[in-house]
């Protein structure tokens, strides 16, 4: 009896022994995808990432509807709009969108201020709610003209920038001759006197008028300190530009006022007030 059951033990330590032989090699069932929970977090990844995408890029609610121009005054506002609608559209993939994420204020500018030189200022206001895009320009003022050294006229800002061709025969402008500037050049929207020298201009023509009573028929830059004014009456004035100019007007006012009587100054060639305390003036020969 105890040898049966010594029997039955041993029989039953060699079948877990065989068991444990094949539990290795047992081969165990795959996990479906599908409930895996980082399959389901990445498609709601992708969904939501998807949905902010088209929602940028393409949802009406960003698009660009309308273009608004203003300021505008001398140049046409469908040729600004034009250049801007063309410049905010852009292609994704195969889709046209013109979402203002998308759109390139920087070079919008840039180019509006190339193609018109008038333009001296772009500003844009985006109204979401309204799918309006409203472009602000502002228009340069011209303060003087200028003339080249081969006599071609142009209108100049407070920049001293050209910026449009001008008539010979205009009126009510300072006329500026820069001989300093290179008669070939391109000067179309280009500085063509610093703007501090070009103040200084303005602040001279001005104090003349009001003080002196003269009008400067024109005024010549003759070099980076040299400057002359023609008047009205043929006879020159000349500047130092690195000079104090208050005192340089200070003694013109006191040549005119008590070394060159009223009826003779048509007959002057110059006054020069270049030199300290003296302002040397002759008379045409």
């Amino acid at each position: 009896m105890k040898k049966l059951e010594r029997q039955k033990e041993g029989f039953k330590n060699t079948m877990k022994q065989g068991q444990w032989l094949i539990n290795p090699y047992k081969i165990r069932k795959r996990k479906s995808i599908f409930r895996n929970r980082f399959f389901w977090l990445s498609i709601l990844i992708s969904l939501i990432s998807g949905g902010i995408f088209y929602l940028i890029y393409f949802s009406s609610l960003f698009q660009i509807k309308e273009i608004q121009i203003s300021g505008s005054q001398k140049i046409p506002k469908a040729e600004i709009e034009n250049l801007t609608q063309n410049l905010i559209e852009q292609k994704i993939l195969f889709f046209l969108t013109k979402s203002i994420f998308l759109t390139d204020f920087d070079k919008i500018n840039m180019e509006i201020l190339e193609k018109f030189p008038k333009i001296t200022k772009v500003d844009f206001e985006r109204n979401f709610t309204a799918s309006i895009l409203t472009v602000k320009i502002e228009e340069r003022k011209p303060v003087a003209v200028l003339i080249t050294p081969e006599e071609k006229y142009f209108f100049i800002d407070k920049e001293g920038i050209i910026f449009e061709e001008a008539d010979q025969n205009i009126e009510g402008f300072l006329k500026i001759k820069n001989l300093t500037l290179n008669p070939e050049a391109d000067l179309l929207n280009k500085k063509v006197i610093e703007k501090e020298l070009l103040l200084q201009i303005l602040e001279i023509e001005s104090k003349l008028k009001n003080t002196i009573k003269i009008s400067p028929e024109e005024i010549l830059i003759v070099s980076d300190e040299n400057l002359t004014v023609l008047t009205p009456e043929g006879w020159l004035i000349y500047f130092n530009f690195n000079k104090d100019l208050n005192w340089q007007l200070t003694k013109l006012k006191a040549v005119l006022e008590n070394s060159v009587p009223l009826e003779k100054r048509k007959n002057l060639e110059y006054i020069d007030l270049r030199f300290s305390d003296l302002a040397p003036f002759k008379y045409r020969d």
